[in-house]
């Protein structure tokens, strides 16, 4: 069967194809009496949007949103929200040697192997274009936990990482790549003007940070608000990698570098939490959150759709070379930001009502 719906208390199902004529979201178990609108929702979708610089798909849609059911006079009424978004310039002839080979590091072969037929039109549901439902479910997420804040931005495009001693809150909504370091960013032009230009694609790794999510959200074992994260990520097309805090180079520390030590917090008598030194644990400790940010970091593949030809099969298993036609992001990663923001946005919307149902408001 196939899995469409992510969340246990606040859950949405994404529906739609890259080139059908629209796709969406429901979002269920969204709290009642909440306000809601498009305009909520809509400068999230911006964000992500394509053909907005050179440096993405030069896809024009206008990711216009409509909310059709589960808000009656601008508040939610606790029954499903679903929203649609049109699609108004898919160009499915630019698929047409798609049809009948696959491309490598993309998803034709599975689907082929596992359902015997498949949308090769832009990918069908394997497309990035299917996020876009992904960033309106996580606008509505936000308004749930409005206390949060998730921001996310790229931290590295193609091995080029940013200097973190440059970081720039200011500065990730000032350029077209969503990059904290003002330098950086010009360097990502040069480099991603190459690529495109050589019918190429690059890698990106983004970073993304939520503050004010309290201490407790999250459960010790199967709905730990780090693994929750980590699936949620993952399943963003084109992300092979997650890391929590520190990641991967937490197995290079020794137990006293990797501890997040703790002294008495500012309020008498320590109550109110304690004060962190560090944050190696990127907020989470045991599956349960500690209070400090909660701090990931999500690796994205070059982009699978080039134009440079590739060694592959038919298929009927013979022999050829493909070089994808279309319109294709040069770096996937670049408007993975705000995908990577709703993801975060969705989980927490979920382990926040997931806290309240079993501990209440305390």
């Amino acid at each position: 069967m196939s899995f469409n719906t992510f969340g246990r208390v606040f859950r949405f199902t994404t529906w739609g194809e890259s080139h059908g004529p629209a796709l969406g979201a429901v979002v269920d178990g969204c709290p009642p009496g909440i306000a809601l609108s498009e305009t909520d929702i809509q400068p999230w979708l911006d964000r992500r949007r394509p053909g907005t610089s050179r440096f993405t798909t030069q896809r024009r849609e206008p990711d216009a949103v409509r909310i059709l059911s589960g808000v009656f006079e601008g508040r939610t009424t606790g029954t499903p929200i679903s929203l649609l978004i049109e699609n108004v310039d898919q160009r499915s002839k630019d698929y047409s040697e798609v049809a009948q080979a696959y491309r490598p590091g993309h998803a034709d072969y599975a689907y082929d192997a596992k359902y015997g037929f498949r949308d090769y039109r832009g990918g069908g549901r394997s497309s990035a274009r299917e996020t876009a439902a992904r960033v309106a479910a996580g606008a509505v997420a936000r308004l749930v936990i409005p206390e949060v804040r998730v921001r996310a931005w790229v931290e590295a495009i193609g091995g080029d990482a940013i200097d973190l001693a440059r970081f720039d809150d200011a500065e990730i909504d000032a350029n077209p790549f969503f990059c904290p370091d003002k330098d950086a960013a010009a360097r990502w032009e040069t480099l991603v003007d190459a690529a495109r230009k050589a019918g190429s694609s690059l890698g990106a790794v983004v970073a993304c940070e939520a503050t004010g999510v309290p201490a407790g959200w999250g459960a010790p074992l199967y709905a730990k608000l780090d693994s929750e994260l980590a699936a949620a990520c993952m399943s963003i097309h084109a992300v092979k990698g997650v890391e929590i805090g520190d990641g991967f180079a937490a197995a290079a520390l020794s137990g006293e570098q990797n501890a997040d030590p703790m002294r008495p917090g500012n309020k008498e008598g320590g109550e109110g939490g304690p004060a962190f030194l560090a944050n190696h644990a990127g907020g989470i400790a045991g599956g349960i959150a500690t209070g400090q940010p909660v701090r990931l970091r999500v690796a994205f593949k070059p982009t699978s759709s080039i134009l440079t030809p590739v060694e592959t099969i038919t298929r009927g298993g013979e022999a050829t070379e493909i070089a994808t036609r279309g319109r294709h992001d040069p770096c996937v990663g670049i408007r993975g930001v705000p995908v990577v923001e709703a993801m975060v946005s969705l989980v927490l919307a979920d382990q926040a009502l997931l806290h309240r149902a079993q501990c209440g408001e305390r």
